[in-house]
């Protein structure tokens, strides 16, 4: 077990991907417990709370805007981390472009769980997907870790 005061040393890029049913109502939540368990295996569980709600908000915009079947709707949720950066992925089927939110708009009735994914990562953003859909994307900077404090 690693104590909380010492720092983890990546010496590889660490990958997860998990797929939910979006038309499943546990989704969101079996979202966030797989993020959760993957930030603490890799010793990054201090930016657990601001990546679990950006994954909550993206798999619960699957599941409320996303076109598709009924029942055969999946999010596709993917964790990349290196020595620098953390990157998290949420993809669909559907093409329909993200609509990200303006800066000064947090109280609009639309856009606001985009407004929270984009005010707590560095940097977001979207890319289409071969042969369809699309993927939001989150990068966390791994460079502003909260200081370690010494023991007393």
């Amino acid at each position: 077990m690693t104590s909380p005061d010492t720092r983890v040393e990546h010496t590889a890029d660490r990958v997860r991907s998990v797929s939910v049913l979006a038309d499943h109502p546990g989704a969101p939540s079996a979202a966030r417990r797989a993020v959760r368990r993957a930030l603490v295996e890799w010793g990054l569980a201090w930016l657990a709370d601001d990546v679990e709600l950006c994954v909550s908000e993206l798999v619960g915009n699957v599941v409320l805007h996303a076109k598709g079947v009924p029942g055969e709707r999946v999010a596709v949720l993917g964790l990349r981390s290196s020595p620098d950066w953390l990157i998290l992925e949420v993809s669909d089927q559907d093409p329909t472009p993200p609509t990200l939110p303006a800066a000064q708009l947090p109280l609009s009735d639309s856009g606001r769980g985009l407004f929270i994914v984009h005010s707590l990562a560095d940097a977001t953003w979207w890319a289409p997907r071969d042969p369809g859909g699309k993927s939001v994307l989150c990068r966390f900077d791994l460079d502003r870790r909260p200081s370690l404090r010494s023991a007393p």
